[in-house]
């Protein structure tokens, strides 16, 4: 099973069912779609989704999906799964647009690189940002991320393929 994780302000926790509807709402944010890189996706296609998560990725621990809860309240999405464009992992998170600008994402991050080489016991990890997601792309770099290689969509958008080497002591 997927464990639960800790950071100062931060709580890490499996979904659960009734978390849906937050899920749901985040990921159809208009803000949060944009900086994934991705069209809003159909309601309906997104419920789905997340009952794949309780009842095929959990199940078949195909990776690592976390609720990220402050204080009681959902504030985001994190994960650590293998990544399709090289041979390693990716860190994937997403926060609502309420949390930005607080610290958030540097603590998600650093939850994730905590147990990405503690716990799986990784060297280094990837992550995909949007050429235009000016504030993900300089808190990759103030976490030590290097810019590995442009990756082109077919529509033409760019995404920065960031890759970062991680110790035992993150």
């Amino acid at each position: 099973m997927v464990p639960t994780l800790r950071t100062d302000r931060l709580e890490f926790v499996p979904y659960r069912a009734e978390d849906e509807d937050a899920f749901v709402a985040l990921l159809r944010d208009e803000e949060v779609c944009r900086w994934m890189g991705q069209d809003q996706v159909p309601e309906p296609d997104l419920r789905e989704l997340f009952r794949a998560i309780l009842t095929d990725v959990y199940p078949k621990r195909l990776f690592d999906v976390w609720g990220v809860w402050c204080d009681g309240t959902y504030v985001g999405h994190a994960e650590v799964k293998k990544t399709g464009n090289v041979d390693g992992h990716e860190l994937v998170t997403a926060l609502a647009p309420a949390y930005w600008g607080r610290g958030l994402g540097t603590e998600v991050a650093h939850g994730l690189l905590r147990y990405a080489s503690d716990t799986l016991g990784l060297t280094e990890v990837y992550g995909m940002v949007g050429a235009g997601n000016t504030a993900s792309l300089a808190l990759c770099r103030r976490l030590g991320f290097r810019h590995l290689r442009d990756v082109v969509g077919d529509d033409g958008a760019v995404t920065r393929m960031m890759v970062l080497p991680i110790a035992g002591d993150v």
